[in-house]
């Protein structure tokens, strides 16, 4: 179960009323503990347990450091003391969520207790002067449908803003020569956001598989293969796909890796005897991601995906390829093999791809049902994620893995990926993460693209609409 843990920090102003501050204040803790969420509280730095005072702020600032804070909530009792919010905002550098409840009726003398919402506004606008992003739920009640899918959303967003920020890629073998689209700037990628690759050549992982060979792991991945795939392989060919597995993982956590890439063919067909892509679907199901042709933006982009999945569903690695013959807004998403055994609607088989002679591909159709997908992607300095929803719908056999899928209007689509900066590689996942991937982009300094062009509709979900 993936773990946020959130600074919570409510506020006041001493000019409005501050037992009803901290009453709201108290029952926001009890509505997070009823969500289990983790927060790291004031209530031992603050007299009161609310944000106001500067020399509680820099205790509280010194101990969420310290306790690694993943993004901070400011819930607004009442006005709330807005420079304080921005100062610790600015101090953290980890996504902000702004919310208030909604004010009581005036008493019958006129008086109001506390002008939560006149506060929220204060706030956004020190926040933007402090030049600190933040998401924004809409005034509303604790119980409120709209609250606790705004707190989970945002959990989603600090889980995306967390992993991007500590990204490394195992990058096995250089592209293939063949495949310009897949080349990357490695040094802007660290330089613009901490990503960082960590390649290695084919002799090492070769070596590792040999390493590795005849060990309790390797029997093991074996055993679930023949447990949850049909293998139409032999059994030496198996075990060849067990080794290149239990190696992968190896290197990925010897060298400190959250996602791989790996030139899958053609060099390593004749070091090997197989295909990786089995390999690559048996990671792919443990939720660390594994894609094809060295594609390192692929890569990030399903990071992005299984974090903003929150370990709810797997992630797939796919080529657009061909236009459905008979719908056209919809799209056959293939690709030889490497998708998790979850997203297939049968039993999967372990096999031959459709275009090459080496075994070790997996073929099963995808379940349908509703998908985001997207893509991470950048050129000449600029980057963006394209990102949209889409279903599966019925379409012809084709080899591999695959699914068809439906889109609100494909040729704005497919004039999206043409005129870049993406390519013919995406993500998907059985999963609506667009509202997550959206807001995250603010954080990471990425431009969200919405290929379904609905960006007013995202926003709207987002603020609890």
């Amino acid at each position: 179960m993936i773990k946020i843990k959130l600074g919570f920090a409510p506020t006041r102003r001493s000019i409005f009323s501050a037992p009803a501050a901290e009453e709201y204040a108290n029952r926001t803790r009890e509505k997070l503990k009823e969500m289990n969420v983790e927060f790291v509280d004031i209530d031992d730095i603050a007299q009161d347990g609310l944000l106001h005072d500067d020399n509680d702020r820099i205790k509280i600032q010194e101990k969420f450091k310290k306790e690694n804070i993943d993004g901070l909530f400011f819930p607004h009792g009442n006005f709330g003391t807005e420079y304080e919010v921005a100062r610790l905002a600015k101090e953290m550098g980890v996504p902000v969520l702004l919310w208030g409840p909604r004010d009581e009726r005036p008493d019958a003398n006129g008086i109001r207790l506390r002008d939560s919402q006149c506060g929220l506004f204060a706030t956004g606008k020190v926040l933007r002067r402090f030049q600190v992003p933040f998401t924004y739920l809409c005034n509303c009640d604790l119980e409120d449908e709209e609250f606790e899918r705004g707190i989970r959303n945002f959990l989603a967003v600090c889980n995306v803003v967390k992993v991007f920020k500590k990204t490394r890629i195992l990058q096995i073998g250089p592209r293939p020569f063949d495949f310009w689209s897949t080349m990357c700037n490695e040094g802007e990628l660290l330089e613009k956001f901490n990503i960082q690759l960590s390649p290695i050549p084919m002799p090492e992982l070769t070596s590792k598989m040999k390493q590795v060979k005849g060990s309790q792991s390797v029997m093991d991945t074996i055993q679930y293969c023949k447990e949850n795939f049909n293998v139409c392989i032999s059994e030496k060919q198996l075990e060849n796909v067990a080794c290149l597995k239990v190696a992968m993982k190896q290197l990925a956590s010897q060298y400190g890796c959250n996602a791989i890439a790996i030139q899958c063919w053609n060099a390593l067909q004749s070091e090997i005897g197989i295909m990786p892509c089995a390999a690559n679907s048996l990671l792919n199901e443990e939720g660390l991601p594994v894609v094809c042709e060295t594609d390192i933006h692929g890569a990030i982009t399903a990071v992005l995906a299984e974090a903003a999945g929150m370990d709810e569903a797997r992630t797939f690695f796919a080529d657009w390829t061909v236009r459905h013959p008979d719908n056209d807004n919809a799209e056959l998403l293939q690709h030889c093999g490497p998708w998790p055994v979850s997203c297939a609607s049968c039993k999967p088989t372990i096999g031959y791809p459709l275009a090459f002679d080496y075994p070790g591909a997996v073929e099963a159709q995808a379940k349908k049902g509703d998908m985001t997908l997207c893509r991470f992607d950048g050129d000449n300095g600029e980057y963006s994620l394209l990102l949209g929803n889409a279903k599966g719908v019925e379409g012809p056999y084709t080899k591999g893995t695959y699914v068809w899928v439906e889109v609100k209007n494909w040729k704005r689509l497919e004039a999206k990926i043409v005129e870049g900066p993406y390519i013919h590689h995406c993500v998907g996942i059985h999963k609506d993460i667009v509202p997550v991937l959206y807001e995250a982009c603010k954080y990471i300094g990425v431009k969200p693209d919405l290929y379904d062009d609905n960006e007013e509709e995202v926003k709207a979900y987002i603020r609890g609409e």
